[in-house]
């Protein structure tokens, strides 16, 4: 029953959503010493490039990278990310299983259904994980969750927050490189937008978030609930 409590557990709906989404964040934590782990619901088995086996062997390397203490795969199926008890339970079992103090989930608003069906999951369970006489499997013991924060994967919103990830920006781009079947293009690759100047784009992106907050580098995040500011209100 015993296993690593965590700081930050982020889950996102296949390998290499989280690192899209806030492979620097993770990477900036992770080398202060904080305790991150990631999940990713379904094995990818759609996808138009790559085999379950070696998305997992890319998985793993990119952990690696962004000092994640942990991986999960929950075997949801790929496209069948659906809102119902059997997909909530898993992910209850396991923020009961690592008690992490924040949890990260995709952003509800993207071209990909399986993103935003992700965060309804999640969501849902984040909140089911907490009452303590909801019965999920493992056995774990409620747990409460801080806040729930959410990632961006496809598109460019107005974020609520930026988290500054200029010093680990390459962390970043070297976790989703890690993902070669995914963004490099071969000779054998199906054309798909990942392929073609993804990395660079995500990179674009997360300089426009920087910009606008006066650093080189930032990630962006969409929140439900206000942030409280108290003695950083002036930067000290």
């Amino acid at each position: 029953m015993n296993s690593i409590k965590l700081d930050i557990l982020a889950i996102g709906a296949h390998a290499d959503d989280v690192e899209i989404g806030m492979g620097g964040t993770i990477a900036k934590y992770g080398s202060q010493g904080m305790k991150v782990g990631i999940c990713d619901l379904t094995e990818a088995e759609y996808s138009s490039n790559g085999t379950v086996e070696l998305r997992k062997e890319e998985a793993k390397k990119a952990s690696e990278i962004l000092y994640a203490e942990v991986r999960e795969t929950l075997n949801i199926p790929d496209r069948g990310l659906y809102l119902n008890e059997e997909h909530i339970q898993k992910v209850v079992a396991v923020i009961r299983k690592y008690q992490p103090s924040v949890v990260f989930a995709p952003y509800q608003v993207d071209r990909h259904p399986d993103h935003g069906n992700a965060a309804r999951i999640v969501e849902e369970a984040v909140f089911s994980a907490g009452v303590k006489k909801y019965e999920a499997v493992g056995g774990y013991p409620a747990h409460r969750v801080s806040n729930t924060y959410f990632y961006m994967i496809n598109g460019f919103h107005e974020p609520d927050f930026v988290i500054d990830v200029t010093d680990h920006i390459q962390c970043k781009i070297d976790s989703l490189q890690a993902y070669k079947s995914q963004f490099i293009k071969t000779k054998d690759s199906i054309d798909t937008p990942l392929v073609n100047g993804y990395i660079d784009m995500i990179k674009a992106r997360e300089g426009l978030f920087g910009k606008q907050a006066g650093v080189e580098y930032a990630e962006g995040f969409k929140m439900k609930k206000p942030i409280i500011i108290d003695k950083d209100l002036f930067g000290v």
